[in-house]
C-alpha cells in the first residue's frame, strides 16, 4: 500500500477518534469483558472504504469478538454515519481487522528472554 495523502490521514484520523469513542460507549454489548481499541485506520484514497485495526485486551477470545464485531457493522456505521454525516458525502463501508501486535511484541518478548537465559558460549 502506498503512502496515504494528507486527505485521507485526516479522514482515518476522524473515523478513529469517533469509533473509539463508539466502542468505548457501546463495545462491552458487542464484544462482553474485552476492552476495545482502535488502534489504526487506512482509508481507501476515494474514502470509500475505511479498514478499521482492532486491539483486544481483557479477553481470551479475540477472534470471536472480531467476528462479532464483524456482523454488527452495518449497525456500526450506522452510529458512525450519525456522528461523521456533516463532515463527509458517504459513510464509509468499514472492514475490521484484528490487530494482534500485542501478541507478536509478547512472543517476541519471550523469545529474547530465553535467548538470553540461553547460557553463552565463550569466545576465543
Amino acid at each position: 500500500m502506498g503512502t496515504e495523502s494528507k486527505r485521507q490521514q485526516r479522514f482515518a484520523g476522524v473515523i478513529q477518534q469517533d469509533l473509539a469513542a463508539l466502542f468505548q460507549r457501546d463495545g462491552k454489548a458487542w464484544a462482553p469483558g474485552a476492552f476495545i481499541t482502535v488502534t489504526r485506520v487506512r482509508v481507501t484514497p476515494d474514502l470509500a472504504i475505511a479498514r478499521v485495526y482492532l486491539s483486544f485486551l481483557n479477553t481470551k477470545t479475540a477472534q470471536e469478538d472480531i467476528k462479532a464485531i464483524r456482523t454488527k457493522t452495518s449497525e456500526i456505521r450506522y452510529k458512525l454515519g450519525s456522528k461523521i454525516k456533516n463532515q463527509v458525502k458517504i459513510v464509509p463501508q468499514l472492514e475490521f481487522f484484528l490487530d494482534d501486535t500485542n501478541e507478536y511484541v509478547e512472543h517476541m518478548d519471550k523469545l529474547f528472554e530465553e535467548i538470553s537465559k540461553e547460557p553463552r558460549q565463550p569466545e576465543e
